[in-house]
């Protein structure tokens, strides 16, 4: 359908959630009767009403602006009318192209009742009104940080709840727990603690037919348009179960703020520093203890087997905890059976020395009862400190602490690179004003803002290595008096098992076999030998700098 010289208009209508709530006269009834009255006075034959009811004016990828788009592609209409500039979006940048370049391109002439507008004439303020208009997305976006960041402080949930709660009926920024799956969260927490793996966990709860979060939340509570049901799922799969697992939601915590938006014109979010999350303690009824969270996070991942149960295969108790110092990856069972002798020819050894592996290490290896040993007799002795030499210890480690500086560059690091992102994000808004203003052409803006996000992409990968790998440490003195409250609950131990093991050991590492006179590889029987053994204790690491245990041994073939 061609035009030809009538005038064949679209109106079109917007309003953002927020100026819902605070302005009655940007309401779309009132836009919708301003332009039929215009197109009354002014004989214009309005075509088709476009209308985007609850979309922000920060981005164009709107389904009813992008469905005109195609209508005047297709020449339905010469004209384009709103109630204002702002209706049009509030993104300085591609605002002013849609109104002063690509309706006047395209022969659609654009024009606004409220502020005078009109690409029939010269407008001489456009780059004000284009400008005011995106101050007023950043000033709406500033206040909703704000409200966000006032509810965080005050332990209110501003967030959908999670599976396990629901909102109190009586205060709405409050969680209460949900009588139909807060029983699921508590049995994979069970589960998880028992040794089951995330994997195990899914299958069962599948094989039971319980229902998953997200098609819960379809089916029961939140309201989900036809193409967002569609993808939830019927299945539990092993993410959701970790995911669950790794949320201290479930001890009364509320826990926020752990993404943010890369900026106001963007849908993009980048991780936070943990240091910067908003935590508040005991702020609704917790699912969970806080012994069940902690057991279920030391079984997580650790590989545990339902083969376990098998006589016939060692079980490990080292299982996710033991790595090889010289490559960092984890040591396994090996070993071989001789003349029904099991334990004696049970090694723990490198996953990480197959000759189809690049850069494949030369191998580490350690006897298995040895290893059990050297980790028994030294708990052993850290059982039987007392109080003062505790003490004693907590207070050397922090003296040393202080003085290490290691702790120090990785906060620098961190801290530059926030800083650098705040300073890409800048940049990048002095661009997009630039290009809008005609001092920077789209080909070079192109090129410039694709080589910040890619520098924008490093700071952020360096940031969630640094606050995930290394996490702001309690006090010294407190972690040890966590450790040591421990210890209060054993005497001696005469058998290290997998629970015990757990209690106490975070990490431990197994350096190469080293020999006399400087050789590489044992030359005959009962080579004796030396092997380092450093050990990393949960709350307080690794005791003392020179923490490596040494294991005199000798090779038996």
């Amino acid at each position: 359908m061609r035009t030809g010289n009538k005038t064949l208009a679209f109106a079109y209508l917007r309003l953002s959630n927020e100026e819902a709530h605070s302005s009655e006269s940007s309401s779309i009834a009132n836009q919708r009767q301003m332009i039929r009255d215009y197109c009354q006075r002014h004989s214009i034959m309005l075509v088709r009403e476009f209308v985007d009811d609850g979309y922000s004016g920060g981005n164009f990828d709107r389904p009813a602006f992008q469905d005109m788009l195609r209508q005047l592609h297709d020449n339905k209409a010469n004209m384009v009318l709103t109630k204002d500039l702002s209706r049009l979006g509030r993104d300085m940048r591609e605002a002013s192209y849609y109104a002063e370049q690509f309706f006047p391109e395209h022969g659609i002439r654009y024009l606004t009742i409220a502020d005078n507008f009109d690409t029939a004439h010269e407008n001489v303020m456009a780059p004000f009104q284009f400008a005011m208009n995106e101050v007023y997305l950043r000033d709406g976006s500033r206040k909703v940080k704000d409200v966000l960041r006032s509810k965080r402080e005050n332990g209110q949930y501003c967030a959908c709840p999670p599976y396990g709660y629901r909102k109190n009926p009586a205060d709405k920024s409050r969680l209460a727990p949900d009588e139909q799956t807060a029983p699921i969260v508590q049995r994979i927490f069970e589960r998880a603690a028992a040794g089951d793996s995330s994997r195990k966990i899914a299958l069962d709860l599948n094989a039971d037919s319980v229902i998953p979060p997200l098609k819960y939340r379809v089916l029961f509570r939140d309201d989900f348009s036809p193409e967002g049901a569609a993808r939830a799922s019927d299945l539990w799969n092993y993410t959701t179960v970790k995911r669950i697992l790794k949320n201290p939601v479930y001890l009364g915590h509320t826990l926020l703020g752990k993404s943010r938006k890369v900026s106001v014109k963007s849908k993009k979010k980048i991780a936070v520093p943990q240091s910067d999350w908003a935590v508040t303690h005991d702020t609704h009824p917790p699912l969970i203890t806080q012994t069940l969270y902690e057991q279920a996070q030391r079984n997580l991942g650790r590989g545990q087997h339902a083969n376990r149960t098998d006589r016939d295969i060692r079980k490990s108790i080292f299982a996710g905890l033991v790595f090889c110092a010289r490559c960092g990856h984890a040591l396994c069972s090996c070993g071989t059976v001789y003349k029904g002798e099991r334990e004696k020819y049970w090694y723990l050894s490198c996953t990480h020395q197959r000759g189809d592996i690049a850069n494949r290490c030369d191998g580490v290896r350690i006897k298995y009862a040895d290893l059990i040993e050297v980790v028994r007799r030294d708990l052993n002795d850290l059982l039987t400190l007392t109080d003062t030499q505790a003490e004693a210890l907590a207070r050397a480690t922090a003296e040393r602490e202080q003085g290490a500086s290691e702790r120090t560059a990785r906060q620098a690091r961190l801290q530059q690179a926030q800083s650098r992102l705040l300073t890409i994000d800048k940049i990048i808004t002095k661009l997009y004003t630039d290009n809008a203003e005609g001092r920077l052409d789209d080909d070079r803006l192109t090129r410039m803002v694709e080589a910040l996000e890619q520098e924008s992409a490093s700071h952020q990968a360096v940031i969630a290595e640094l606050s995930q790998t290394f996490p702001p440490q309690e006090d010294t003195e407190e972690r040890f008096r966590r450790f040591f409250a421990l210890t209060k609950q054993y005497s001696q131990i005469d058998i290290l098992d997998r629970d015990t093991l757990l209690t106490f050991v975070e990490r431990i590492e197994v350096g190469p076999k080293q020999f006399a006179d400087g050789r590489r590889k044992a030359t005959h029987r009962n080579t004796p030998y030396q092997q380092s053994i450093r050990i990393s204790y949960r709350f307080i690491g690794e005791i003392t700098t020179d923490n490596a245990q040494v294991l005199d041994a000798s090779c038996n073939f």
